[in-house]
C-alpha cells in the first residue's frame, strides 16, 4: 500500500530544531545510510512543533541534503508533507520537507 502525501499548513505552527540534522540510518548493524532515488543522502531533523493552542509535539522530518540549521533555530519547513503509514496494526505519520531553513531566511524562499 502506497501512502498519499498530505500537505501540512505550517502558517500557524512554531517549529524549532531540537536535534541537529544527521544522516538517516537504515541499518544500525551495517551503518547503511538512506538515500533518495538520485543517490543523495536523506537527513532527519528532530523538531518541536507548537500549534496555535500551545500544544507541542516532537517529530522527525526527513529531507534530502543537509539543511543549513542547527539546534535551537526557529525553522521554516518548506513543502512539509505528512505520510500516514500502517504496519502490522501500528500506524503513524512520517514527515518530509523540500527544505528546512532558519526562520530568518524565510524572505528568501
Amino acid at each position: 500500500m502506497r501512502s498519499i502525501p498530505i500537505p501540512v499548513d505550517v502558517s500557524k505552527l512554531a517549529i524549532t530544531c531540537v536535534k541537529a540534522p544527521r544522516p538517516r540510518v537504515l541499518n544500525r548493524d551495517t551503518g547503511e545510510i538512506k538515500t533518495d532515488k538520485n543517490g543523495n543522502t536523506v537527513y532527519e531533523v528532530t523538531v518541536s512543533i507548537e500549534d496555535e493552542f500551545g500544544r507541542i509535539e516532537l517529530v522527525k522530518i526527513g529531507i534530502t541534503g543537509e539543511p543549513p540549521i542547527k539546534t535551537g533555530d526557529q525553522v521554516n519547513a518548506v513543502g512539509l508533507l505528512g505520510y500516514v503509514w500502517e504496519i502490522a496494526g501500528r500506524w503513524g505519520i512520517a514527515y518530509r520537507a523540500s527544505a528546512l531553513l532558519p526562520a530568518r531566511e524565510d524572505a528568501d524562499v
